[in-house]
């Protein structure tokens, strides 16, 4: 069993980037995937809020860790913050994570970065966005 939790202090975040070798943005939010049982780090996202979009940096999955569905778990939950908090579109560059993983979630390549519209992903009124998982 895993857990996805926020990221509660800034020492903690830059840790974990400094973990996943990925940059620290200290005016970003940060989620951190473990498994609930062992407490080891399986994952991390790094993400802002940017008026009506939201911006994902980081969807990192930890090296020795394998397991895509926690990361898709976790790429929505990051995405599904972004949309409660009013923001219904989302952007990510290439590099971010995964490539399939960037698509399952719902993202698709536009003009050089990732991009997803959100609206009604995750209010139950869209049925654009179904995923089909290999």
């Amino acid at each position: 069993m895993f857990k996805i939790t926020p990221i509660q202090t800034k020492s903690r975040q830059r840790d974990i980037c400094e973990l996943f070798g990925t940059e620290y943005r200290p005016e970003a939010f940060a989620y951190i995937l473990f498994d609930h049982d062992t407490g080891d780090v399986m994952g991390m996202s790094q993400f802002e809020i940017l008026g009506e979009e939201g911006y994902i940096y980081d969807l990192r999955e930890a090296p020795d860790s394998k397991d895509n569905e926690a990361m898709f778990i976790l790429g929505r939950q990051t995405m599904n913050f972004i949309d409660l908090c009013g923001a219904h579109a989302c952007r990510a560059p290439i590099g971010v994570g995964d490539e399939r993983l960037m698509s399952a979630i719902g993202f698709k390549l536009l003009e050089g970065e990732y991009f997803s519209d959100m609206t009604g992903m995750f209010d139950g009124k869209c049925d654009g966005h179904a995923v089909k998982l290999d």
